[in-house]
């Protein structure tokens, strides 16, 4: 239970910001929820005086449709049975004239919803505004109100509407505000209230604090059955029924349930569901909150798997799975790095500097922890943390260093703020990864099966699975395949995963003797050769792009394929190719006589093709810069003597 513990202390951690919304990015708001409460998204909103008559009512907007709603256990838990929440529910539960407009619901859920009302309203707790929605919904006229008011829509018959079906007299796209915010017909619209009394500043009852505290000292009176709990070691009141919706509102999968004591799910192991665990109702409150929090405020989600990361005195930590251009918030250190001449010590230096500032947060005495948790639920009903682990913060950001500093490229991907590329030196995101070994088109379950497998490989360092490396190799090899952006994605991802076991780096290495890499060096002045000889104009692949699958599984007889092709090439540009020329003979005599054979290329050749293709690029128009600037500092120099 250590997991339950660690977001206990977050929500303790966190208590000051209970109750108070945030935005996503996306537009949507999100809080940390008190305990006794869970959220749910609304769709009407019904507005009423101190006295408890209706004053106004409206369609919720799809954005600000989350509500914090009060809970018990049996509520929180419900599925199929009728168990009202204690405030705002569906209309089922709040409306009494339901029969009237939707026919016959299951079991009496008007009624048992008053009950439960009443008995908050005649509790030692009660709260004048809850009897202000206890006055109103006493009345069983909400439906009715509703269709008053435009909200709802009946038909012919005075039944609400199951669907909407524009008529000839309605506007073409003219669609009722209530059927562009429910998915299900209007029966199953979730209402909440707001009270309007003069003089006070929130009407709304979900962002009332006083009206979440009063239900809270309400609930807890019906709290008796205490046992000691695994979580915090105390004697306190116990948990039977544990929470749902972690990750949206819509979510039934619950990570602590027991629901078949009849059955055989017990396998003679327990006598009860206790036997196995026990957890206070305010540890298990606290510790589902919290999680829902962090999954809003700052959680992956793909394909419904969770991953999350946080700390314990600053939230905000690096994450495992997103590159190195996600370090940086300026973006002229992004640009820095993406020279080919960048040495790794220089950008060793940028990554430290990047994670150095997680470091200091807090106080310098307190021990930080981090913690990385992942979720996915195989079933509608059960949910399952895959990965959980709990490090020194120290540690967990040297490990995270330790990945960018390895495993690390030069990628022309990514985009700035205004949408413009940019390019940078780093690691790549492990959904990038998926890219480059799946392609683009990979389902959302085969990339966040890979985002598992890696999280090993960035947090405990080890190898990066051979099946990854292999894949992303081969798709980078058939670039004949894909599209000219698709394939240099891929090239540069597939070099940071060669790069992390080989540690050549992004510069090229001339002294190297490695037959993959020499080959490399060559099929890249073969195509920038015949490049530059076919002009801007001409768009079409070179021969060393089109016979790069070929090259890679028999270099020695592909090769000679590659120069009888580029002879052309080679006495269309004269003088101009004799800089390639004396080139491929450098790199060429490099090779041993044995290495000419038709072995298979290690993946290490797409370092030495893109080391080479990029120096061949940039290294001329730098190297004139740099001998111009160098011809200044001389002539300054000279200058200063003859003074």
């Amino acid at each position: 239970m250590s997991w339950l513990a660690n977001l206990s202390k977050t929500y303790d951690d966190h208590a000051k910001v209970v109750g108070q919304f945030e935005m996503k990015k996306n537009g949507k708001e999100y809080a940390l929820i008190p305990i006794s409460h869970t959220t749910q998204t609304a769709h009407i909103e019904v507005h009423l005086n101190e006295k408890g008559n209706i004053v106004n009512a409206k369609v919720v907007e799809k954005n600000d449709g989350s509500t914090i709603i009060p809970c018990t256990e049996a509520s929180a838990s419900r599925t199929s049975a009728p168990v009202p929440y204690p405030l705002f529910d569906k209309l089922a539960y709040v409306a009494g004239d339901y029969t009237q407009f939707c026919g016959e619901a299951k079991g009496t859920p008007y009624q048992d919803y008053l009950i439960q009302l009443k008995a908050w309203c005649e509790s030692p707790f009660s709260h004048p505004r809850v009897q202000s929605v206890l006055h109103y919904v006493s009345k069983g006229t909400l439906i009715a109100d509703l269709v008053s008011r435009g909200i709802l829509h009946v038909d012919s018959q005075g039944k609400l509407l199951e669907k909407w079906i524009a008529g000839p007299g309605d506007q073409e796209g003219k669609k009722p505000d209530i059927f562009n915010v429910i998915a299900s017909d209007q029966s199953g619209a979730f209402v909440r209230f707001a009270v309007n009394i003069p003089g006070e500043p929130e009407s709304r009852l979900w962002r009332d604090a006083s009206v979440q505290q009063s239900f809270i000292q309400f609930y807890e009176m019906s709290l008796q059955d205490k046992d000691i709990c695994f979580v915090t070691g105390d004697y306190l009141p116990v948990a039977d029924k544990h929470a749902s919706r972690i990750r949206h509102s819509g979510d039934k999968s619950k990570l602590i349930s027991a629901n078949d004591s009849s059955g055989f799910t017990y396998r003679g192991r327990f006598r009860t569901s206790r036997d196995a665990a026990v957890v206070s109702y305010e540890a298990s409150q606290k510790g589902h909150n919290a999680l829902k929090w962090l999954i809003d405020r700052q959680g992956t989600t793909i394909d419904g798997k969770v991953f999350l990361v946080w700390g314990s005195t600053s939230l905000d930590m690096p994450e495992p799975q997103e590159d190195s251009f996600s370090l940086w918030e300026d973006e002229d250190d992004q640009e820095a790095l993406a020279g080919g001449d960048t040495t790794h010590k220089d950008f060793a230096l940028q990554i430290r500097k990047a994670i150095g500032g997680f470091r200091y947060d807090g106080e310098y005495n307190s021990k930080h922890e981090v913690t990385l948790m992942t979720l996915d639920a195989a079933t509608p009903g059960r949910m399952s943390i895959m990965f959980y682990r709990s490090l020194d913060q120290n540690e967990y950001l040297d490990r995270i260093t330790a990945w960018h500093e390895s495993c690390y490229w030069i990628h022309r991907y990514r985009k700035n703020k205004n949408d413009k590329p940019v390019s940078f030196i780093g690691a790549p995101a492990t959904k990038d990864i998926a890219f480059a070994a799946y392609g683009p088109r990979a389902s959302d379950k085969v990339v966040k099966g890979l985002m598992e497998r890696m999280l090993p490989c960035i947090i405990d360092q080890r190898p990066i699975p051979l099946d990854i490396v292999r894949s992303s190799i081969q798709r980078a090899s058939n670039p004949v395949g894909m599209e000219n952006w698709e394939w240099e994605k891929t090239l540069s991802i597939t070099c940071a995963l060669v790069n992390k076991k080989e540690g050549y780096g992004v510069s090229l290495n001339t002294e190297t003797t490695d037959r993959s890499y020499l080959f490399g060096r060559m099929l890249a002045i073969a195509d920038v050769l015949e490049r530059s000889a076919l002009g801007k104009e001409e768009k079409r692949a070179t021969n060393a792009i089109r016979y790069m699958n070929a090259f890679a599984q028999r270099p020695g007889r592909t090769w000679s394929i590659i120069q009888s092709n580029l002879q052309p090439y080679q006495a269309r540009m004269g003088t101009g190719a004799r800089y390639y020329n004396s080139l491929l003979d450098e790199v060429g005599a490099k090779l041993q006589l044995e290495d000419f054979t038709d072995k298979p290329l290690t993946g290490l050749y797409l370092l030495g093709f893109y080391s080479q293709r990029n120096d061949l690029y940039t290294s001329r128009k730098d190297k004139e810069a740099a001998a111009a600037l160098d011809k200044d500092d001389e002539n300054q120099l000279n200058e200063q003597g003859d003074n």
